[in-house]
C-alpha cells in the first residue's frame, strides 16, 4: 500500500500520486492506460472544463482545471516510463514557447494592440514549422476539435488570406441558399433512397452547418457556444414537459403530437 503524500498543495504531490497510480501496486485501471486510450477522456474533460466556465462556478472551475492537470502529468508520467519526456521537459516546452510568442513581453517588440499580438503569434508560429521543416495546410486545425468550432476556425484561416464574405449578410445569402438545397436534397430521399441520396443530403446538411458557423464568425459570436446553449435549452424545456405531464417516459410517448406540442409550448415560456 502506497502511503499518499502530506502536503497535497504542491504539484509534485500529484506527480507523486500519478507515480504510485501506475506503479507496482497501483491501480489496475491506471496501470492498463495509453496516450491513445486516455485521448478520449483528454477531450472530455476540456468540455467539462468549458461547461464550468460558461456556468460561472468557481468550484466548478477549480476541479475541472484539476481533471484537466490530471491529465497532464498523467501523460507526462507514461511518456517519462518510455523514456520519451518528463512533466519537468513539458513546463520547459511552454515555458520557452510562451517567451519567444511573446517578444513584446520578453523583448523590445513593440505593439499596438491585441490584433497585432495575434498576427506576431502567426508568424511566429509559421517561422518555429518551416525550422521544423513540419509542412502543413494553411487551413489546419487540431484533429479533435468539434466540427463547428473547427468550420469556424477555417473561416478565420481563409479571412486572413483574403478569401472572405466582407460582410454578415452576404454570409446570411449563403445560409439561406444552403438550406435551399438541403430541401432539394430531401424531395429525393426518403426511407428507401439510395446511398447516393443519403450521400447527397448529407453534404447538403454539411454545408448548411458550415454556413452557418461563418454567420457565427462574421456576427462575433461562437457557433459550438451558440449550440450548447440551445442544447441546454432545450433539455431544461423538455424537462419542463415531463414536470408537467406528471407521466412516465412510457406514458408520455403515448401522448398525441397535439398535447406534447402544447406541453412544448408551455415549457417554451417558462425557459426562454
Amino acid at each position: 500500500m502506497s502511503k499518499p503524500p502530506e502536503n497535497t498543495r504542491e504539484i509534485s504531490a500529484l506527480v507523486e500520486i500519478v507515480a504510485a497510480l501506475r506503479g507496482e501496486n497501483g491501480c489496475p485501471w491506471d496501470k492498463e492506460q495509453t496516450h491513445e486510450s486516455l485521448a478520449p477522456f483528454a477531450i472530455e474533460e476540456t468540455f467539462e472544463l468549458v461547461e464550468a466556465i460558461e456556468q460561472g462556478s468557481a468550484e466548478g472551475l477549480k476541479e475541472e482545471l484539476g481533471d484537466c492537470l490530471f491529465q497532464v502529468v498523467l501523460h507526462s508520467q507514461l511518456a517519462q516510463e518510455e523514456n520519451k519526456f518528463s512533466l519537468s521537459d513539458v513546463i520547459e516546452s511552454i515555458s520557452q514557447k510562451m517567451v519567444r510568442r511573446h517578444p513584446h513581453v520578453f523583448s523590445d517588440v513593440k505593439v499596438q494592440d491585441s490584433s497585432e499580438v495575434i498576427k506576431n503569434w502567426q508568424q511566429i508560429k509559421a517561422q518555429e514549422k518551416d525550422a521544423s521543416k513540419k509542412k502543413s495546410s494553411p487551413l489546419e486545425t487540431p484533429k479533435g476539435l468539434p466540427a463547428l468550432m473547427e468550420a469556424q476556425k477555417i473561416g478565420h484561416k481563409t479571412k486572413n488570406l483574403g478569401f472572405d464574405w466582407q460582410e454578415a449578410s452576404q454570409v446570411f445569402a449563403k445560409v439561406k441558399e444552403e438550406v435551399s438545397e438541403v430541401e432539394d436534397a430531401l424531395h429525393n430521399f426518403s426511407e428507401n433512397s439510395s446511398s447516393e441520396n443519403l450521400e447527397a443530403l448529407s453534404k447538403e446538411i454539411g454545408d448548411a452547418l458550415f454556413s452557418l458557423a461563418q454567420l457565427a464568425r462574421h456576427l462575433k459570436l461562437d457557433s459550438e457556444k451558440s449550440l450548447r446553449t440551445t442544447n441546454h435549452r432545450f433539455r431544461s424545456r423538455f424537462s419542463e414537459m415531463l414536470t408537467h405531464t406528471n407521466k412516465d417516459l412510457e406514458q408520455f410517448k403515448n401522448l398525441s403530437p397535439e398535447e406534447k406540442e402544447a406541453l412544448w409550448e408551455k415549457a417554451k415560456k417558462i425557459h426562454r
